[in-house]
């Protein structure tokens, strides 16, 4: 049996009547029993919209980005509680996209996870490295700073509630997956990380999602890798037979039990 989390990055796409339509074919297709979370992440202004959606139905929803501060002079932003008032359960920070157009630095993500921790919300942690860095031998060099530098601070009883994306930048948006060779390796090492920094027992809780242009066509492949938890997906979670194909291998993959979705809270 596996525990799998689907979920769905939309990015800077979909008005609110594309986002209700593609909310209400997700929903339906949300496994009612197993191990699998499925997770939509609209952009802010339809997050609310489709929270309604998915209200009474096994599909969560999250956010694309937050500030780490409640309140106050910062405009543009958004706070943690206003997600949470409106439904949001996961929220995603440190993508490669905000890290690399809005110049977000590891000491900033840092403050985004204690923060949503603090909020009892689940933070998705995006790391990965530049195709310069991994042709230069420092893939793991750069997943090991960006870790240390997020991780921060973070209590080792907290860190299962932390999801972590590996996202190699040179495989997202670019229709180029890694191969099953490059993201098993990757995951296994990510996976020991863990077990260095909080034991054996409690990295085994933590979820390990795969991105980088994961779709319907690769995903059996790909999920049924050893440490790889389920996946971050960009392009094909904008299509909705796409993503339900996804979450369909999960299914099948993790073995469905009949038992309720396990969650994100250090209790996989």
């Amino acid at each position: 049996m596996r525990n799998y989390l689907i979920a769905g990055n939309w990015k800077m796409n979909t008005t609110i009547s594309e986002a209700r339509d593609l909310a209400k074919a997700v929903s339906k297709s949300a496994p009612h029993n197993g191990n699998v979370i499925v997770l939509g992440c609209p952009p802010f202004v339809n997050i609310q919209a489709v929270a309604e959606i998915a209200k009474g139905t096994h599909l969560k929803v999250g956010a694309q980005n937050c500030y780490f501060e409640k309140k106050g002079a910062y405009t543009g932003e958004v706070s943690i509680d206003m997600l949470k008032a409106i439904g949001c359960d996961y929220i995603i920070i440190g993508h490669s996209e905000r890290r690399a157009i809005f110049c977000e630095s590891n000491e900033l993500i840092n403050k985004k996870v204690i923060a949503i921790l603090a909020s009892g919300l689940t933070p998705i942690l995006c790391i990965g490295e530049t195709l310069d860095e991994r042709n230069a031998g420092k893939t793991f060099d750069v997943l090991k700073t960006q870790l240390d530098g997020c991780l921060a601070g973070v209590a080792v009883e907290d860190i299962p509630k932390v999801v972590v994306a590996y996202e190699p930048v040179w495989a997202i948006g670019t229709g180029v997956s890694a191969t099953s060779n490059e993201v098993s390796e990757a995951h296994a090492w990510l996976r020991n990380y863990f077990v260095d920094k909080c034991g054996d027992f409690t990295a085994k809780k933590i979820y390990l999602l795969y991105g980088g242009s994961l779709s319907d066509a690769n995903a059996k492949e790909t999920l049924a890798i050893d440490n790889v938890d389920g996946g971050l997906i960009g392009g094909a979670a904008l299509v909705a037979e796409k993503f339900i194909t996804i979450i369909n291998t999960a299914v099948e993959l993790a073995g469905d039990t009949g038992a309720a979705p396990s969650c994100c809270c250090g209790c996989k």
